[in-house]
C-alpha cells in the first residue's frame, strides 16, 4: 500500500464510521424518550452489560453516566452468569448492548433479570433479535456496514453504540441540572475538581507560619521575619491586630534604593505598602489566584487571609507556590 492508498482507506474508514453515527439521528424517536425517562427515574443503579468489543463500549458508557450524575457500573455478561448477578437488585435498570441481539451470555441473563424485576433497555442493531423482543425499550444502534473490510470485526457498530450512549448521558446531565460543581465532586483529582473544590483554608499557612510585624517594628527585625518565614513578605499590623500594610521583597529593594543602609533603622510602617489585598478563608483557591493576578497596581505573589469579608485581622497567608503545588495555576 502506497501513501495515497493508505490515506484514501483511512478516509473511507472515517466516512463509514461517521455515516453510522449520522444515521442514528433520524432514528431517534419516542423509544429514546422512554429510555431517558427510565434512566432518569431509576432509584437503584444503572447496570450496563455487554461482551467482547461491545463490553468495552459498555465500560465507557457506564463511566460516562457515573461522571455525569447517573450512578452506573459495568457488569461483564460472562461474569454475571457466574455469580456477579448478585450486584443487580430490584429497581435497577439494565442497559444491554449487543449489535446482533443474540449474544448468548446476555440472553442467558434475561430470565433472571425478569425474575428480579429490573427494567431492560436494549441497544442493538437487530430489531428482530431475541434481546429486542425481551427488552422493555429498544434503541436502534444499527449501521449499514462495518469499516472492517472483512465485515467481521465490530467497528462502525461499536462507534455508533458509543455515540448513542453519549447522547443518553448528555441528555440525563441536562435533565438533572448537573453543574460544574457536581462534576468536580466526581473528579476531585482532576484540574477542574481542584479549581472548584479547593478552598483557601485548605492551602493557606497559619499560626506561627504567618509572617507578621507591628507598625513600630524596626526594619532590621522585619527583614529577619521575612527571611525566616520564607514567603518573601510580611504583613504589618496595627495595635488591634488588623492588617494595615505589607512589606515585600520589592518594597525592600525600593527602600534600599531610596534610603540605603538607613532603611534598617526605619519603622515597618514607613516602608510598607498600604491597603494590602486579602481574601476570605472560605473563598475558592481559584478566586485567590484571580485576585493575585489583578493588575492593581501590579500582580502579587502572596495574599493574606481573613476569617470573613470585612475582617481585617489576618488568620493565614497564601503564596502563589501553594497554588502551583495544588495544580491551580
Amino acid at each position: 500500500m502506497n501513501k495515497t492508498i493508505i490515506l484514501q482507506r483511512a478516509k473511507e474508514v472515517l466516512n463509514i464510521e461517521a455515516t453510522g453515527i449520522i444515521s442514528l439521528i433520524d432514528r431517534l424517536d419516542d423509544r429514546f424518550i422512554q429510555a431517558i425517562e427510565l434512566l432518569y427515574n431509576c432509584r437503584g443503579k444503572v447496570v450496563v452489560t455487554g461482551l467482547g468489543k461491545s463490553g468495552l463500549i459498555c465500560r465507557k458508557i457506564a463511566a460516562t453516566f457515573s461522571s455525569m450524575g447517573t450512578p452506573s457500573f459495568f457488569l461483564h455478561a460472562g461474569d454475571a452468569n457466574h455469580g456477579d448477578m448478585g450486584m443487580i437488585m430490584e429497581g435497577d435498570v439494565v442497559l444491554a448492548v449487543s449489535n446482533s441481539g443474540e449474544t448468548e451470555e446476555i440472553l442467558t441473563l434475561i430470565p433472571t433479570l425478569k425474575r428480579i424485576g429490573v427494567t431492560i433497555i436494549a441497544m442493538t442493531g437487530n430489531h428482530d433479535s431475541t434481546l429486542s423482543r425481551a427488552a422493555d425499550v429498544v434503541l436502534n444502534a444499527g449501521v449499514a456496514e462495518e469499516a472492517c473490510p472483512l465485515g467481521l470485526s465490530p467497528t462502525a457498530s461499536t462507534t455508533a453504540a458509543l455515540a448513542l450512549g453519549d447522547a443518553l448521558a448528555v441528555i440525563l446531565l441536562e435533565k438533572r441540572g448537573f453543574k460544574e460543581e457536581d462534576f468536580a465532586l466526581r473528579h476531585p483529582g482532576g484540574i477542574l475538581g481542584r479549581k472548584l473544590l479547593l478552598r483557601v483554608e485548605d492551602l493557606m499557612h497559619r499560626d506561627a507560619e504567618v509572617p507578621l510585624v507591628g507598625g513600630e517594628t524596626l526594619m532590621k527585625e522585619a527583614i529577619l521575619v521575612i527571611t525566616s518565614k520564607r514567603l518573601g513578605v510580611t504583613g504589618v499590623t496595627d495595635k488591634r491586630g488588623n492588617l494595615v500594610g505589607v512589606i515585600t521583597d520589592g518594597d525592600l529593594r525600593r527602600g534600599l534604593q531610596a534610603h540605603g543602609d538607613g532603611i534598617l533603622s526605619m519603622r515597618a510602617e514607613e516602608i510598607m505598602t498600604v491597603k494590602p489585598r486579602s481574601i476570605e478563608k472560605d473563598a475558592l483557591a481559584s478566586q485567590a489566584l484571580a485576585r493575585m493576578e489583578e493588575n492593581i497596581p501590579r500582580p502579587i505573589t502572596s495574599l493574606f487571609v481573613v476569617e470573613k469579608a470585612g475582617d481585617k485581622a489576618p488568620v493565614g497567608i497564601l503564596h502563589i507556590h501553594d497554588l502551583l503545588k495544588a495544580g491551580i495555576v
